[in-house]
């Protein structure tokens, strides 16, 4: 057991409960909130709280939030949000895929001391603490700014503690290079978890990563490059293959995102993204849990997916 912060102080790795290891309440750009809001459209609280509301009433305890700087992190919004839904949400310091021009040059010693505050000290202006890195790179590989964020990720985790979350790109196997990194800067790879894994069908690279002792993050549901039914078939697979006790199901669902004009000027209620998961954070409950028990997999490996594996990889060891 040890103590995990959420958006609303501390928790026990041994309450997390049924536990979804890669979603966000809101996608925008750093700074959009706070400027823009209302391109997030009308009732922004409000809605996300009874979005996690209805998650909570059907047995969603915690959620992970991937939301970093550049993604438009909002702490306040967040711990709102926690505490008028009842679901737990963990926020992540690091760095996504968008790094400005103006951190050219800046050393990854810099970036972990700055991703260390936000563990030990909080968001800047709140007590906010939180409670997982990550990293990311994508189609283009690991590039140069990437590679910054990576090791300064890396060496946050390494003064800290705390796992790592890793927005990855499976169909170029960026996972290999991104491990590298990882191995080069000492970091326990079984605090590691590499994300978007079943927006590829390809076991053996997926078994590849597995056995470098990383976590697997399945969290693209219902996803668009690989179908739903594919996707749980990988996951099946990869259960079958003796890995179900460190691999996290998930959704990577965006409850409030920017809203754009439709051609003939009228404003939608949801955004894009929401249109491919109506189900939002329910999507696996109601659809994918139950092509599992269907499948064969039996009640003690879903609670091994959803409840233990979180724990553990929360929990170390």
């Amino acid at each position: 057991m040890v103590e995990i912060n959420s958006v609303t102080g501390p928790i026990s790795s041994d309450d997390l409960g049924f536990t979804l290891m890669h979603e966000h309440v809101m996608v925008s750009a750093s700074g959009l909130y706070e400027s823009y809001p209302d391109l997030l459209g009308k009732e922004r609280e409000e809605r996300a709280i009874e979005s996690l509301k209805r998650a909570k009433a059907e047995g969603i305890d915690t959620i992970v939030d991937a939301t970093t700087f550049d993604l438009g992190r909002r702490p306040q919004l967040l711990a709102e949000v926690s505490r008028a839904s009842g679901v737990n949400i963990i926020n992540a310091t690091g760095w996504w895929l968008d790094v400005p021009r103006f951190l050219n040059g800046v050393s990854p010693n810099q970036m972990a001391r700055e991703f260390v505050r936000d563990v030990e000290e909080g968001f800047r202006g709140t007590d906010v603490k939180a409670g997982i890195l990550k990293c990311a790179a994508d189609f283009e590989n690991v590039t140069a700014p990437l590679e910054i964020m990576a090791r300064a990720v890396a060496r946050a985790h390494n003064e800290t503690g705390l796992p790592i979350m890793v927005h990855s790109y499976p169909t170029g196997q960026v996972a290999r290079r991104q491990i590298m990194i990882f191995k080069e800067e000492g970091v326990d790879l079984t605090r590691v978890k590499i994300d978007h894994s079943n927006d590829t069908t390809d076991v053996e690279y997926l078994k590849w990563i597995l056995d470098q002792g990383c976590y697997l993050g399945l969290d693209r549901y219902p996803g668009r490059l690989v179908s739903p039914h594919m996707r749980t078939v990988t996951l099946k697979r990869l259960i079958d293959e003796g890995y179900a006790e460190r691999l996290c199901p998930s959704h990577d669902c965006i409850c409030l995102a920017v809203l754009k004009e439709n051609p003939d000027g009228s404003m939608p209620n949801e955004h894009e993204f929401a249109r491919h998961n109506v189900h939002q954070y329910l999507y696996i409950k109601r659809e994918v849990i139950p092509d599992l028990l269907e499948m064969g997999v039996n009640a003690k490996t879903i609670d091994t997916l959803f409840v233990d594996n979180p724990r553990r990889f929360f929990a170390g060891g």
